[in-house]
């Protein structure tokens, strides 16, 4: 039986999702039409006349066709359209989306301004991928695949410092083991780390800002601890300490910085607890949310902090380069052994594994319905995880179904459903309007001080 929230879900015209709508989704779509033009203009210099490359002279034609649906949608989403049914393109989900489309059309809520804000926003990236799978020459492009990696490349200086403090670490390791209250500092550390450094992505941080937020120095971590609002360190400590060799599972959210930070976390957990022995991470398999993991963005990960030289900018020293390539070899020896796993193979192309767990992770659907919709995915988690990591605001919508909770609401019944499935730990900053966890005392004053305080990430 479906769940049904108590209260409404958000809409376009809230808060954040207003702001999405009007100013964030524009800026994508914008982003995604330059890219093309890019790869365009590249196809075309690299192309002469006398060539006779058919191939390339009908690639060129998609693209340029791919740039005006682009422009098209752009035109359209300002002008509050309705959502158009996803066409038979192949891929996942198709009357997953139709039946909900047909469902808010009846409701008279199925336009970009009247939809619900999670359902629209899903759609408009599970659209975005029909646009290319509908082509010939572009089924298996990555509109955001460029400015993932830019952003990597920029986080150079703290990259080098994180794989520093992991070396220096490794060098005590036996001291750490034997002392479990160092490992729970040490714990509290990396998930401070995982939680605040996603806010290098947000687009309205000065460098100052980033710098600091990618700090790893004490002081840095104790001014962080002043912004937590719900704090269950303790208690998801005091269940990892009580496993032994357990696996865990992590479900990415952001490439990049983010997903080197995941890694270090999970490194940390099998080589310097006894208590995880297996990590599961969870990517997306199609371009979702900008700058989500797909499998191909881990593998590339990977190869791109071995290579020198795309952090050459930030002009490392040869003791941290040395210490870089000395954590990346453990970590890909932990891939090969399978102690670190995709849910899906490393080699699975943008677009493929249709019908396997990873496919769950770009419907629409809030998390309580895991179990209607991907039993399998439930059944894996249930049985075989001891604790489930959630990555960031998205999926902090998708855990509590993006509904208006009072935001004294437990997050334990904000989940519904799904409470009580499998251990599970949502890390995310204040980037959507649904709070749970958090007391009427506390949001009085947080809503005096700083109105934006849901949606700005601090």
């Amino acid at each position: 039986m479906v769940f049904q929230a108590p209260y409404p879900s958000y809409d376009p015209t809230d808060k954040e999702g207003y702001e999405t709508v009007q100013k964030r989704w524009p800026i994508i779509l914008t982003g995604i039409v330059n890219q093309l033009h890019l790869e365009n203009h590249d196809l075309f210099v690299n192309s002469q006349p006398a060539d006779g490359n058919d191939l390339q002279d009908a690639k060129l034609a998609e693209g340029k066709a791919l740039i005006e649906k682009v422009s098209k949608l752009k035109y359209e989403m300002a002008r509050d359209h309705v959502l158009e049914p996803l066409p038979q393109d192949g891929g996942s989900h198709i009357e997953t989306y139709n039946t909900e489309l047909e469902r808010l059309a009846a409701a008279s809520k199925n336009t970009w301004f009247t939809a619900p804000w999670l359902f629209a926003e899903c759609y408009l990236y599970r659209l975005l991928w029909s646009f290319l799978l509908q082509t010939t020459h572009w089924r298996r492009f990555d509109p955001f695949r460029a400015q993932k990696t830019d952003a990597f490349q920029k986080s150079g200086v703290a990259i080098y410092k994180i794989a520093t403090i992991i070396y220096e670490l490794d060098h005590e390791k036996k001291t750490a083991e034997k002392n479990v209250d160092t490992l729970k500092v040490l714990f509290q550390e990396m998930v401070q780390m995982c939680l605040w450094q996603d806010l290098s992505l947000l687009t309205n941080l000065s460098s100052s800002d980033i710098e600091h937020l990618q700090a790893v120095g004490k002081d840095a971590q104790a001014a962080r601890e002043a912004f937590i609002l719900k704090d269950d360190q303790e208690p998801v400590w005091n269940h990892l300490k009580s496993l032994k060799g357990e696996r865990i599972d992590f479900v990415l959210d952001n490439a990049g910085f983010e997903l080197f930070t995941d890694l270090v976390f999970a490194d940390f957990l099998v080589t310097h607890t006894p208590y995880v022995s297996k990590v599961v991470m969870h990517p997306k398999l199609i371009p979702w949310y900008v700058s989500d993991v797909t499998p191909s963005d881990f593998s590339q990960t990977l190869d791109l902090l071995l290579d020198d030289a795309f952090l050459a900018s930030s002009s490392p020293t040869e003791a941290e380069r040395r210490n870089l390539r000395y954590m990346v070899t453990r970590w890909k020896g932990c891939v090969d052994q399978g102690i670190f796993s995709l849910s899906v193979p490393r080699s699975t192309p943008l677009g493929e594994g249709k019908g396997s767990t990873a496919d769950f992770w770009t419907t629409h659907f809030p998390y309580w319905d895991m179990k209607i919709h991907d039993e399998p995915l439930w059944t894996e988690l249930h049985l075989n995880s001891s604790l489930v990591i959630f990555k960031e605001a998205d999926h902090t919508c998708r855990l509590t179904g993006d509904i208006s909770w009072p935001t004294s609401t437990p997050f334990r019944l904000a989940i519904g459903p799904l409470a009580g499935s499998f251990p599970l730990l949502s890390l995310r900053t204040s980037k959507a309007d649904v709070v749970a966890g958090v007391s009427d005392e506390v949001v009085a004053q947080l809503d005096k001080t700083d109105k934006h305080w849901r949606v700005n990430g601090r």
